[in-house]
């Protein structure tokens, strides 16, 4: 083999090397993707957990579809920053272009053709100032007009403590582990994991943590915003359409920080103001054999020292219950408020949510049935 054909034959296999590397990285994340929609279709809502009792429509969030998209604004908050998300999407798309096609142009323009005998190096460039100088000066204002829109965009969407909009609902966010307290101080309301606001009326929202960081994330209505222990930081946003807005906790805070869930009512003036007048009230007090048995199991057991029920226990480490079944979802938003689920959350909650710090109190099948009787009456 000749010098030429050998300089030929090594060109060859290393262009052939670097298109089987591109077709192989293009197609591993192909396989990726239709190994996650797979892996995703094979979830099952309703396999069995607990071996007493069996919950239903685990991840489920009824009368709603999840939505993390920022594209969908709903808020004037959620708008701007889908703005910012568009330009810096654009920038980087023409960035990407640009290079893209100075690459396949050299690629092309400047390879070795099969009939060429020229075995010199191409001329070697060692500096030129109009180059250094416009991939100096173009980042420069690249990154100078990102900045500007962000600093912007940061004015407009996170207040300071004292800019809360004048007629604001104030509700207090506090994150645990894994579930969301919603406290309206105005309103002397207390509820868990689903937050009820009015339409067309600024929230303002004093997020903080009772253990770890979190962040209280609904993409639909605003950004994200971290709830740190000892600390108090402000968020605040304008629904604008009536519906039911998805979110979760967006700073891993543990094993279960993926189903620390938010679920936003967003209803009409005169549907909140009924929302609120109801929870304000103590839980109805209703009478027969198995609900008095299910309130006596609930408080000779350490449910009453954990959880609150306005008239019944002063707990404050668990959610509120006294409007319970007030609420579509419990779990941290993660199972659909229903006596099936109730029963095997209490049978075994580690079951269903590992790592959850409400623990198995070994209750007897009767007491389980006994005290979820109890609680449906809730409302």
């Amino acid at each position: 083999m000749t010098q030429d054909t050998q300089k030929r034959f090594d060109d060859r296999t290393v262009a052939r090397s670097w298109w089987i590397l591109i077709v192989f990285t293009i197609m591993t994340a192909l396989l990726g993707f239709v190994a996650m929609g797979y892996l995703g279709s094979q979830i099952e809502s309703d396999d069995p957990i607990v071996e007493t009792f069996t919950p239903e429509g685990i991840f489920v969030q009824p009368d709603a579809e999840w939505n993390t998209s920022i594209l969908e604004s709903k808020s004037p908050e959620a708008r701007e920053l889908r703005k910012l998300g568009w330009l810096v999407t654009l920038i980087a798309a023409g960035i990407f272009l640009v290079v893209e096609f100075l690459l396949i142009f050299a690629i092309f323009r400047y390879r070795r053709t099969s009939g060429s005998d020229d075995d010199s190096e191409p001329v070697q460039l060692y500096g030129s100032n109009p180059i250094e100088l416009a991939w100096t000066i173009i980042p420069i204002m690249i990154v100078f007009v990102l900045c500007l829109a962000t600093i912007r965009t940061i004015q407009v969407v996170q207040p300071t403590k004292t800019e809360r909009p004048e007629g604001a609902l104030t509700v207090e966010v506090i994150g645990h582990r894994w579930w969301w307290e919603f406290r309206y101080p105005e309103l002397n309301v207390v509820t868990a994991n689903e937050m009820f606001v009015p339409k067309d009326r600024p929230i303002w929202l004093e997020i903080g943590s009772a253990d770890v960081i979190h962040s209280f994330w609904v993409p639909e209505l605003q950004g994200k915003m971290d709830a740190i222990p000892g600390k108090t930081n402000y968020w605040r946003f304008t629904p604008e359409e009536a519906g039911t807005y998805l979110g979760q906790c967006a700073e891993y805070c543990g094993t279960q920080h993926a189903n620390m869930l938010i679920r936003v009512e967003v209803l009409e003036e005169d549907g909140f103001e009924a929302w609120a007048d109801a929870q304000a009230r103590a839980a109805t007090d209703v009478r027969g054999p198995e609900i008095d048995k299910g309130r006596q199991v609930f408080l000779e057991n350490a449910c009453q020292s954990c959880h609150a029920i306005a008239g019944v226990s002063e707990g404050t480490y668990a959610p509120d219950l006294t409007h319970l079944m007030s609420r579509t979802t419990f779990a941290g938003g993660m199972i659909p408020n229903t006596a099936r689920n109730l029963k095997a959350w209490i049978d075994d909650p580690d079951q269903i949510k590992p790592g959850c710090d409400m623990p198995s109190l070994k209750l007897s099948p009767d007491q389980i049935e006994q005290l979820v009787a109890y609680l449906l009456t809730l409302k």
